[in-house]
């Protein structure tokens, strides 16, 4: 069974995974402490948390609130900064075999140059996503849902960087399908989907927002329908490798952001209750592929979308 996938191939870069399972950025730490808890070798790639390029603090508390079939979080971003990082981190990382992507968040194009900039080259970091889609801070979605903010933003960071690049984007946006285009055509390898959707809880006691910031992101099994979605859309209209998160929690799950297009999953949520998710989705995604008796995961990515085509092409020629 070969599970490995070459997410990015290109003559100056290249992210091979053995697997397509990681974690969500803001889920897992830096992986430091998960490395304690659970094999994190195992995994395609480890997503560190947002970097920027100052430590932050965070929202005030409470910063998380549960739903129905999710939660909503208000984190802010909270991380050490980058110098941190490179000294205290990255030096971890590059004893890893797993590969680390690591996430990064800014308040200005210039911001984000200068962190693809400092983390170039640095030894334990393997690829960089560049976070435009933060719902919970003052700056986080201006790039996100301005397709030529984001193209002035992934140029810029194209420029500072030979490392694997990818831009995750937001549902938060009228068309993602002309911001997925946008970011591609400014040198983006690869495309993250999605980050949270902003929500809000009120505590009825209180008669406030249940979150300290206000409103949130939300996550979890509620999102997995409209993620899917956009993965699907901007499969058919972009040709770069797409990495699907919102809403995984087992490996059926991860099989169908596979099958609308998906080259990688991302596992968030489902980490804050089970610390052996991102494992769990691994080996269910390993059984689906035993039943089904398929030798290469590259048999099923895209699977949906062969489908459809051939569907609409029946479709046309009957008509006709």
């Amino acid at each position: 069974m070969d599970l490995s996938v070459e997410l990015i191939q290109s003559s100056k870069r290249e992210l091979v995974l053995t697997n397509p399972v990681m974690p969500a950025s803001g889920t897992f730490g830096n992986g430091l402490e998960y490395s304690k808890l659970i094999d994190i070798q195992s995994l395609g790639a480890v997503v560190s948390k947002a970097i920027t390029l100052k430590p932050r603090r965070g929202n005030v508390q409470p910063r998380i609130a549960e739903t129905a079939a999710g939660m909503i979080n208000s984190i802010g971003l909270q991380n050490i900064g980058v110098t941190a990082i490179i000294r205290d981190v990255a030096p971890i990382w590059a004893t890893w075999k797993v590969p680390v992507i690591a996430n990064i968040a800014g308040e200005s194009v210039e911001d984000y140059a200068t962190l693809a900039r400092r983390l170039d080259g640095v030894d334990g970091v393997s690829a960089i996503e560049v976070n435009i889609s933060c719902p919970n801070v003052e700056s986080g979605l201006e790039f996100g849902v301005d397709p030529r903010a984001a193209a002035e933003l992934t140029n810029a960071v194209r420029r500072q960087t030979d490392l694997p690049l990818l831009v995750k984007l937001t549902p938060n946006v009228n068309d993602i399908v002309a911001m997925a285009r946008a970011i591609v055509d400014a040198g983006a390898d690869g495309l993250t989907l999605i980050n949270t959707y902003p929500a809000m809880r009120i505590d009825t006691v209180t008669r406030k927002p249940a979150l300290g910031w206000g409103s949130g992101g939300l996550s979890g099994p509620a999102l997995k329908p409209i993620a899917l979605k956009l993965v699907y859309d901007v499969a058919t209209a972009v040709d770069v490798p797409i990495i699907g998160c919102g809403g995984i929690v087992r490996g059926e799950d991860a099989v169908e952001f596979l099958m609308a297009g998906a080259s990688a999953v991302q596992v968030g949520t489902a980490t804050f209750t089970n610390p052996s998710a991102t494992l769990d989705v691994l080996e269910g995604v390993k059984a689906f592929m035993r039943d089904q008796q398929v030798e290469r995961l590259d048999d099923i990515v895209g699977a949906a979308l062969s489908e459809s085509a051939d569907a609409h092409i029946e479709t046309a020629s009957t008509s006709g």
